[in-house]
């Protein structure tokens, strides 16, 4: 349905891409297999390289890459490296000391995005696990899901209210692990989950410009409003790019999956600043959108997000709405393919210039490929030839 939207010579770059994307993923397949990866050392993928271990948060992506990649070939390489890695993950299940509201990132693609594929009932039961774990962090006095365990404001810094009141804009990204639950079981018990939250996030993270709190303190016994601390964008108030990109693939997906037109209107509003800050740095994505305009520092997973949000929107938009988001993705994923893609098949990863928070003190974690950066990339450019795997 995209394609349509997309001119000549657009889909020509598509298809470039989409074949340098084939041999590529098929090298780093064979070296990579089950490791988990995150970031490269000297150009090679460790397992498990950030210091989370099993339970950090972006350890779904591989096997979310692998499923999208044996989506669009076929090829078993890939399926049998990404039930490898599910199988590894299982453990969360269990140890779920280190469990927070990141149960979607991790099981939604790798154990879910399976049994969408095959019907895997192991995978079906992982999933839901999954989902009772992150139901269960549901505080009904202030309609949220708690984002983390105690101890986050040391590395966020102090806030008026208790840890056990954050909340945070990137659960839009998993709280369709709750739609998903609701959808197979019949139980609506795990979408109004999904909602209440997402309502919440709409009255108190989105501001009325379509920009972005990162985090939100809310009293836990009270349900009140207390705070918003700075969190990984340059300071409170600002306006971190990751967390805009959340929010707008978030609410879009808010949107699909329960229909309710408010969650479209959000992700239309917060997808408009986003374009509009993008168009003036040359559809680059800054670590934060309102921070100063020195040190200059980027961060192409950011793009790589926005990108596959405005293709969801897309299809939740009349035909003439629909070339909007289409093209503004597509500058997005040139122009940081022209600036930050390595497509040597030699060298693990494909996007670097990932930022993983503004105040990176000793610059590990600034303008480096950063495994999200891949899937997102990947994720969009299937869209965009119809190969993709809904996963979320």
């Amino acid at each position: 349905m995209q394609r349509e939207y997309v001119n000549a010579a657009d889909l020509e770059w598509v298809d470039g891409v989409y074949e340098k994307l084939l041999v590529k993923m098929r090298a780093e397949c064979e070296r990579v297999g089950t490791k988990i990866p995150y970031c490269p050392k000297d150009g090679k993928y460790e397992d498990l390289g950030y210091p989370g271990g099993i339970h950090f948060w972006t350890n779904g992506f591989w096997p979310g890459m692998l499923w999208q990649m044996y989506e669009a070939t076929g090829e078993e390489c890939y399926r049998t490296a990404a039930e490898g890695v599910e199988e590894r993950l299982e453990v969360i299940l269990t140890d779920f000391k280190g469990v927070d509201h990141d149960a979607g990132f991790l099981f939604l693609p790798s154990a879910v995005a399976n049994y969408r594929k095959t019907g895997n009932e192991t995978s079906k039961m992982r999933g839901m696990q999954a989902a009772n774990l992150l139901a269960g962090r549901f505080n009904p006095e202030g309609n949220f899901i708690r984002a983390w365990g105690d101890g986050m404001d040391a590395f966020f810094g102090k806030s008026d209210v208790d840890v056990s009141g954050w909340m945070i804009i990137d659960c839009m990204m998993n709280i369709p692990l709750l739609y998903w639950a609701s959808e197979i079981t019949k139980d609506p018990r795990y979408a109004y989950v999904a909602k209440r939250h997402a309502k919440t996030a709409q009255r108190y993270v989105i501001r009325e410009d379509g920009s972005s709190n990162h985090i939100v303190g809310i009293n836990p016994n009270t349900g009140e409003f207390v705070d918003n601390p700075g969190g990984q964008g340059y300071e409170k108030g600002s306006s971190w790019s990751r967390g805009q990109s959340w929010a707008v693939y978030g609410f879009a997906l808010s949107y699909r999956h329960t229909g309710d037109e408010e969650f479209l209107n959000t992700a239309k509003k917060c997808a408009h600043y986003c374009i509009s800050n993008l168009a003036v740095n040359d559809w680059l994505p800054l670590v934060d959108y309102r921070a100063p305009e020195e040190p200059l520092k980027y961060d192409s997973t950011a793009g790589m997000i926005t990108a596959c949000g405005l293709l969801e929107l897309a299809e939740h938009v009349g035909e003439h709405e629909r070339k909007l988001y289409v093209e503004a993705a597509i500058r997005i994923l040139k122009a940081g393919d022209a600036k930050f893609n390595n497509w040597d098949p030699e060298v693990d990863s494909i996007v670097d210039g990932g930022t993983f928070f503004y105040h990176d003190k000793d610059g590990s974690n600034t303008e480096v490929p950063i495994i999200y950066g891949d899937y997102y990339f990947i994720e969009a450019i299937l869209r965009l030839k119809e190969k993709a795997l809904f996963i979320w």
